[in-house]
């Protein structure tokens, strides 16, 4: 299984694809501190107007902040907005 893993990663590499597109790795992007967009996640675990729990593949993404609401929603991203003051990955032990 590794050995594919590895063949894979190469082929990526040489076809120059964005690693969020061939992996299950989330990507954040934030603009200013009242937006960020989450791809590759894959549920939410907690929605509060201060605080949201994210899953991803890789760990949990936990946002803080003031009047948070969830935007935009679809299977692979989702939009937060409010007044964020943090961003913090709980990263996943294997």
């Amino acid at each position: 299984m590794k050995k594919n893993r590895k063949s894979l990663r190469k082929i990526d590499d040489i076809l120059e694809m964005p690693k969020e597109i061939c992996s299950n790795e989330p990507k954040l992007t934030t603009i200013g501190f009242e937006e960020l967009i989450i791809e590759n996640y894959k549920g939410i675990l907690e929605y509060e107007d201060y605080y949201i729990r994210i899953n991803t593949f890789i760990g949990i993404i936990n946002i803080n902040g003031f009047n948070l609401t969830l935007k935009k929603m679809t299977e692979d991203d989702l939009k937060v907005l409010g007044k964020i003051e943090s961003i913090d990955i709980e990263r996943k032990v294997e």
